[in-house]
């Protein structure tokens, strides 16, 4: 009886390999010192193999950035709560943030730090997922004003400044914990609590007409 040949691996599954490693290597290498070499032994197979199927080492990273940001961004989506009360879809859709990034903190290295260092055509696919993050926080502090009855108060470039403000603030906090030792490392629920604490208790006097001034 012959030899039984091995399976072959079908070619979207070996790419998605391949930029698992790619992740992984740019992660910990930095885009510029990482090497396709070192990408093709994690992934365990030849350097012309991955060529052949990404082309080069910018198609590779752009390919990577791309993967990484729609994961982060249907993570969002996928853990708002439909139909909930504003605060209540962003709490959730907070929690899916943090809980993505901590789980995959290879691909939020990529997006977070490595991407936004190395030119336009890269800092360009990260600038694409934030928006649609802040669009999607500014439908949510829209809704929130609504339902205050307050959104005559709140002008539209006031709305889009606090939902900048919010994702700049959830992205830095995101950072901030996956640095943290993990013995010390706080659940995405307890990452989620602080930026709640931060914003949300200041957006609520916000949509009762509360407003800050300096004294003097």
């Amino acid at each position: 009886m012959g030899d039984v040949k091995s399976k072959r691996v079908p070619r979207a599954v070996r790419e998605q390999q391949m930029m698992d490693a790619a992740v992984l290597t740019f992660a910990r290498r930095g885009y510029r010192a990482a090497s396709m070499d070192e990408i093709a032994e994690v992934a365990g197979v030849s350097k012309p193999l991955v060529y052949l199927y990404l082309n080069s080492k910018e198609e590779l990273f752009s390919a990577v950035i791309r993967r990484e940001a729609a994961a982060l961004v249907a993570a969002v989506r996928a853990a708002v709560e439909a139909g909930a009360p504003a605060d209540r879809q962003l709490w959730s859709g907070l929690q899916g943030f943090f809980a993505h990034t901590a789980e995959h903190p290879d691909g939020w290295a990529v997006l977070h730090q490595q991407a936004r260092t190395h030119g336009e055509p890269f800092a360009l696919e990260v600038a694409a997922m934030r928006a649609e993050i802040t669009e999607f926080v500014i439908g949510l502090i829209g809704a929130a004003a609504r339902e205050a009855g307050c959104d005559e108060n709140l002008a539209e470039r006031e709305v889009s400044g606090l939902s900048h403000a919010l994702v700049g603030a959830a992205e830095s906090l995101a950072e901030w914990a996956n640095a943290r030792p993990a013995d010390t490392r706080p659940s995405a629920k307890e990452t989620a609590a602080t930026l709640m604490n931060f914003a949300w208790t200041g957006l609520g006097p916000l949509m009762s007409g509360a407003r800050w001034a300096p004294g003097g």
